[in-house]
């Protein structure tokens, strides 16, 4: 499929509350290096920004960030900020707090619920900006988020955040949250060969509440992470891939946005080239009989 020519708007728009976005967005965390966070080697700066500005001529309106996405050299809200503002009007970006790295690199003990403001500070402060338009709280393995989620919801109220997303959740999470606050997204590792049962439920229960499944990681492969997407496809992939001309990674976006009006992907990249294919897994349609063997691919067992 030729890559270049195709934009993110051919992916569909879903609303995160009021700010519409296309379904296809942008990861920054990759922006920052080689590899995730203090893994790898630091990236070129002028490329990062470069592959931020052709985002956003690629049609790209969502932008997912961190302030604890950074490497020995580059920050991924400085790139951000240097590269895109003033921002534009129809741009959202996208934010998470919760977990803390401290200024080596080394990663710090979770927020409390009475530190999160200075995370949100931080935020706005590297970004250039005077409110979040979504803050995602990250949850760093509490049984309960309702103590930090209402901390977050006291800084919406404020007028720091205008809208919620909670992270790495179950369901009961996700209704502890909605007790107390609106949310508009949920953020959980998930892709084609990440066999959840549990997230398979709550990218069912997203869907019927009309808000946004936005997966991370989605084709990193089940082993992989920040590293970036998987080498190791198993054959139903590289058959689809290879009757639409497609790469394996353009056939696990594009199967995770067949997942549901409501899932989006974020994936990440500091190669403008991969970039480029990223946007263009938007314009992916499956058949049926292609979607029923990727589907048996996620829902059967590992292999």
């Amino acid at each position: 499929m030729t890559s270049e020519t195709i934009t993110a708007d051919v992916s569909g728009t879903w609303h995160l509350g009021d700010l519409p976005v296309h379904r296809l967005g942008f990861g920054a965390m990759r922006l920052t290096g080689s590899a995730a966070f203090h893994q790898g080697t630091p990236s070129d700066r002028g490329r990062s920004i470069a592959v931020l500005h052709r985002a956003r001529e690629l049609g790209v309106n969502h932008v997912d960030t961190a302030a604890f996405y950074f490497s020995a050299l580059r920050s991924a809200n400085e790139l951000i900020n240097t590269a895109l503002a003033p921002y534009p009007d129809d741009l959202v970006i996208v934010t998470k707090v919760g977990p803390h790295r401290d200024h080596s690199g080394a990663w710090a003990t979770a927020a409390r619920p009475d530190q999160l403001r200075g995370h949100v500070e931080e935020n706005l402060r590297q970004l250039g900006r005077d409110h979040l338009d979504v803050v995602n709280l990250r949850r760093m393995g509490q049984d309960s988020i309702a103590e930090h989620f209402g901390a977050l919801a006291e800084l919406r109220t404020a007028g720091l955040i205008r809208h919620l997303g909670v992270s790495d959740v179950t369901a009961r999470h996700l209704d502890e949250a909605l007790a107390i606050a609106p949310v508009v997204c949920v953020q959980n590792r998930w892709g084609l060969d990440r066999r959840d049962a549990d997230t398979d439920e709550l990218v069912r229960l997203c869907g019927e509440r009309g808000i946004a499944f936005v997966p991370f990681f989605a084709v990193a492969g089940e082993a992989g992470s920040g590293g970036g997407a998987t080498s190791h496809h198993d054959e139903a992939v590289l058959a689809v891939a290879r009757a639409h001309d497609a790469t394996p990674a353009q056939v696990r976006l594009a199967w995770t946005l067949h997942q549901g009006r409501h899932v989006l992907a974020i994936p990440g990249t500091g190669n403008p080239d991969h970039l480029a294919e990223n946007v263009a897994a938007g314009a992916l349609r499956f058949t049926e009989a292609e979607l029923t063997r990727l589907d048996a691919s996620h829902t059967g067992p590992p292999a």
